[in-house]
């Protein structure tokens, strides 16, 4: 039997199913105490599942210590413990825990948008603080003794963040979209992925295989069809293995790849690939956990660290602080906000709160001075062109190359304005998507809206890579999409300059490009921006690079 979903990280994952073992539960029984005792319970409980979580963000890196880290910063919200002290005087811990977990999620419910979004999250911590409270192992994914495929309704993205590439060898979840914590994450981590399969069986089959290149989930596949297709998916690994760079097509046409990184120890990571340098330094996530915004030189010596990293000579483009919304900062709160995503966020910050981008930009280019990389600075959440003009001039007074995002239709729409101030822009596919499509990128039941492939959004990717040709200027993206091999190819035939997208990705990334030519890639440019729907836009870009 063959079940379909949304294709989100290529590769063959096969083996015996998995699934995330059911959660704790709370015992109905459960003796009420004294409130302060109960609170205090909960307190300690909460304080040894946030500690966990950080201990292995440390030895993580990119999104997975990001949504570690944001889900211990959760455990120890002192929210959450005023709202279990509301039950507490009626409640034994582990139930006026999860009467607590009750009351927030609904009205994160209501809230709707990146509220809603956390519900999951929030449950995970419910989970894990109960867990530890009655003394009994945390839920989560189990560890098979042989390399297996994961089924889930949903993961969360402490969950995901925790997976062991060689255990589980292919994800298929009933939710979840292309640019969900569990997709970036198993992107990261090179797990074959496919999200979105609305009839996953969630228990009974034996043996199932994943295709994370065309969304495939076949239960009980025939071993030959396994063998075959395993043989293929090898070949392919092992051409990525050779590719050694620099991007560019089978013709010579020249296309940047480069990697994401957020800071110094994952950018070291990342050097090791065969990049041309960082195409999305990603600085806000270097400052999570801080609850008073860094000095100048402190701000200098990490930024110096993934300068130097990167090596003489090679481009680093650094986005300043993308906080707000998903990325809340504790020194650069904006108080609560009916919309976050539609709020004040990235660049808009600095209208409140100009000294933070002012100290920034002085950081970077202290580090930039020291350094031998090319470094190169955007700002996200750019709408109007006077907003790329306002940045250049303080970037080029500072000496530095000036950029922006585009990630939203506006400046999408007027790019060419936009590229009259600036040197440089790259599309983040991830938000441009959201924007574009008004769906929430985190919504599993939109997820068909935001996927990368769907026409509208490669036609605005046309509209900027057009108006960057007519300019001279560069024009790259660092969203999720440039992760895709053969999504890749369509945006160098729409004229993209540069891809950024994760470490893992890369050599699949340049193997691909390296296999076909521009004109190849300008004919698949052509039948994905002709296609009815994203599955006709893959399959027609297939078609002319096969």
């Amino acid at each position: 039997m063959s079940l379909t979903g949304t294709p989100v990280v290529p590769g063959i994952g096969a083996g015996p199913v998995v699934r995330p073992g059911e959660r704790v539960q709370t015992p109905s029984d459960e003796p009420v105490g004294d409130k302060d005792a109960t609170v205090a319970a909960f307190a300690a409980a909460a304080q040894a599942v946030a500690e966990r979580l950080t201990a292995r963000a440390a030895h993580a890196s990119g999104a997975a210590a990001e949504v570690l880290q944001a889900t211990a910063g959760m455990a120890a919200d002192k929210g959450l413990a005023t709202f279990v002290g509301k039950h507490a005087a009626t409640a034994g811990p582990a139930t006026a825990t999860t009467k607590a977990v009750e009351e927030l999620a609904a009205m994160f419910t209501a809230a709707g948008g990146l509220m809603a979004e956390r519900v999951t999250d929030l449950h995970d911590v419910r989970d894990r603080v109960v867990a530890e409270l009655l003394g009994v192992p945390e839920p989560g994914v189990p560890e098979p003794d042989e390399p297996s495929v994961l089924f889930a309704d949903d993961l969360a993205p402490a969950d995901t963040a925790g997976l062991d590439p060689a255990r589980i060898t292919g994800i298929a979840i009933r939710l979840g979209g292309t640019t969900s914590h569990t997709a970036i994450i198993a992107r990261q981590l090179g797990i074959p992925c496919v999200v979105g399969v609305a009839s996953l069986p969630l228990e009974g089959g034996a043996t199932a295989l994943v295709d994370g290149g065309t969304g495939e989930v076949v239960l009980d596949p025939d071993p030959a069809d396994v063998a075959a297709r395993q043989a293929a998916d090898e070949a392919r690994r092992s051409a990525g293995a050779s590719w050694t760079g620099p991007g560019r097509t089978a013709d010579g046409h020249a296309v940047q790849v480069l990697a994401n990184v957020q800071d110094g120890p994952g950018a070291v990571v990342a050097a090791a690939e065969p990049v041309e340098g960082f195409g999305l330094y990603r600085t806000e996530l270097s400052f999570l956990d801080r609850s008073a915004e860094p000095t100048v030189d402190e701000q200098a010596a990490i930024y110096g660290e993934v300068f130097a990293a990167a090596g003489a000579g090679a481009k680093v483009v650094v986005r300043t602080l993308d906080a707000g919304s998903d990325k809340p900062l504790k020194f650069a709160d904006m108080g609560d906000e009916p919309n976050p995503a539609l709020g004040v966020r990235g660049l808009r910050i600095a209208d409140s709160r100009p000294e933070l981008l002012d100290h920034q930009l002085d950081a970077i280019a202290q580090a930039a001075g020291r350094s031998e990389a090319d470094v190169w600075v955007m700002a996200p959440m750019v709408a109007v062109p006077s907003e790329a003009a306002a940045l250049a001039e303080k970037l080029h007074s500072r000496g530095l190359t000036a950029g922006v995002m585009i990630e939203t239709p506006s400046a999408a729409l007027l790019a060419d304005r936009v590229l009259e101030h600036v040197d440089f822009v790259s599309i983040g596919t991830n938000d441009l998507s959201q924007y574009t499509f008004a769906a929430d990128r985190m919504a599993s039941s939109l997820s068909h809206l935001t996927d990368p492939w769907q026409p509208a959004l490669l036609v605005l990717i046309e509209r900027v890579a057009q108006a960057g040709q007519a300019a001279g200027k560069p024009v790259g993206v660092c969203g999720e999409a440039a992760a895709d091999p053969l999504l890749a190819c369509v945006l160098a035939g729409l004229g993209v300059t540069s891809l950024s997208c994760a470490a893992t990705a890369v050599r699949s990334v340049g193997a691909q490009l390296s296999s076909v030519t521009l004109a190849q890639c300008q004919e698949a440019a052509r039948g994905a921006l002709a296609a009815a729907d994203p599955q006709a836009a893959r399959e027609a870009a297939r078609a002319a690079l096969s």
